[in-house]
């Protein structure tokens, strides 16, 4: 048997991030065993689905590299093929017609209701048979559920799962209008794409022995459900916009790589020992859906953050540039020839210490064009008039240094040894001459990435600066 997943989002909205992991799950599972992974849109809510939305999933899907190996399904396109396969049923004896107006529907919950029963249909056109006054009238149709008994399914996170017969109803499988509902198309998408394995969040768990029931019927095979606990919050709440960045793309609008996004995600309810930083590829060779545990996870937002600062310590600068190019180009700066050099430089030094892609490209900005940029409050007072006058008299002593970093490195030592000061009361107001700040990278690498002249200008204007 080859092994088949399938991720199925409905295009309503943005992709979640709980969506994101079971489309990661999905994508795992088919690559431990040697199989496919495949998309499906189910857009058969036409009042709410969208094409923004679709493009919105499909964008997601890519940045996180979850790409599917076959073209994606729109379930739209296949409701003659949902409609042929309730009409087969009806043939077979095993689905039926009813005539319920909405109406009498909405009487027939109210009435259960009041009795204090659940408010599932009560089955009033089972055994019947149309007659003449119904030629040409609107119906539904409906699968007739199993009466007797429990159906049980051996899910490979949840165990062994039933639910007694009694407590389905003969749901609609094909609407008066003819269009079919959600559980049939479900089935009979997954059926037709060679579906093995159904992986998804434990809230369609329900929907599981109603789905049950047209695969029996068909006498089709049922795939194996794996149904994942949710995502809750930190706080163990429901995953909501108030706990943060919920949507896929808001972590890659807050900087964050996508490697460190699906190593989040993987270990949200699975684990493998000790390992937490885990590689695409390792993942693929170690993941066993069976390791899912059955509680809900919680989303730590502070813990995504130490795990992109890993990824970002571990990739290579050819690996960042791109992510810190887009950035830098959504705060409105288009890097030139020189600044390009200046960033190359700059990013094994920028990447130690920062935990977002935002923080690389802010910390190069002072290399992004000449002169440096106007220091905060906070930094300006550290341009005192000692300082100001320190910094032209380092000036003229840097004017004759070899510009190599590790030779400006000697140099700034030598000279607080010959002023007799600390190298600090030294590197601070240069940071501030050089960057507009109190922060950057080491300050000999600073001098180096601007090289002699614009470093020189740079230390000379805040050295000019009037009192």
């Amino acid at each position: 048997m080859t092994v088949r997943t399938r991720f199925a989002p409905s295009p309503t909205g943005f992709l979640h991030i709980g969506g994101a992991r079971t489309a990661l799950f999905n994508l795992l599972h088919a690559r431990r065993h040697g199989g496919t992974f495949l998309l499906r849109i189910e857009d058969t809510d036409k009042a709410r689905s969208t094409p923004e939305a679709v493009q919105q999933i499909m964008d997601s899907l890519a940045w996180l590299g979850l790409t599917p190996d076959e073209p994606p399904v729109f379930q739209s396109t296949r409701e003659a093929r949902h409609a042929e396969v309730a009409h087969q049923l009806l043939a077979q004896g095993k689905a039926y017609r009813a005539y319920e107006t909405p109406e009498e529907l909405v009487a027939m919950r109210e009435r259960a209701m009041a009795e204090k029963r659940p408010p599932r249909y009560d089955g009033s056109w089972r055994d019947r048979q149309p007659g003449p006054e119904h030629e040409g009238k609107p119906f539904a149709i409906r699968i007739k559920a199993p009466q007797g008994g429990e159906t049980v399914v051996e899910d490979l996170v949840q165990g062994t799962v039933r639910v007694a017969n009694a407590e389905l109803d003969d749901m609609i499988i094909l609407r008066s209008d003819g269009t079919p509902t959600y559980l049939h198309a479900v089935v009979v998408d997954d059926h037709d794409m060679a579906i093995t394995h159904v992986i998804r969040g434990d809230d369609h768990l329900t929907n599981t022995f109603r789905q049950c029931m047209v695969f029996d019927a068909m006498g089709w095979h049922r795939p194996r459900f794996a149904h994942v606990p949710l995502i809750h919050g930190a706080d163990g709440a429901k995953l909501s916009k108030r706990h943060g960045a919920v949507g896929v793309l808001e972590f890659r609008d807050q900087g964050l790589l996508p490697e460190a996004v699906c190593n989040s995600l993987l270990r949200l309810g699975w684990g493998h020992g000790d390992e937490e930083i885990i590689a695409r590829e390792r993942a693929e060779k170690i993941f066993d859906i069976a390791d899912v545990g059955r509680a809900a996870s919680r989303l730590d937002h502070a813990k995504m953050l130490h795990v992109n600062g890993i990824w970002l310590r571990q990739s290579t600068p050819e690996r960042l540039l791109p992510e810190v190019l887009a950035r830098l180009r959504a705060m409105g700066v288009e890097p030139g020839a020189d600044a390009l050099a200046r960033l190359e430089m700059l990013l094994p030094a920028l990447q130690e210490r920062a935990k977002t892609v935002h923080d690389i490209a802010d910390g190069a900005l002072f290399a992004m064009a000449d002169g440096a940029p106007e220091p905060d409050a906070k930094s300006a007072a550290l341009l005192t008039p000692d300082a100001r006058a320190r910094l032209a008299d380092l000036a003229e002593f840097l004017s004759t240094a070899p510009w190599e970093r590790k030779d400006l490195e000697v140099w700034l030592r030598d000279y607080s040894d010959v002023k007799a000061i600390k190298l600090k009361e030294v590197a601070q107001p240069l940071r501030v001459a050089l960057t507009g700040s109190t922060m950057s990278p080491p300050i000999d690498l600073t001098l180096a990435v601007l090289g002699r002249e614009e470093a020189l200008a740079r230390i000379r204007a805040a050295a000019a600066q009037p009192t």
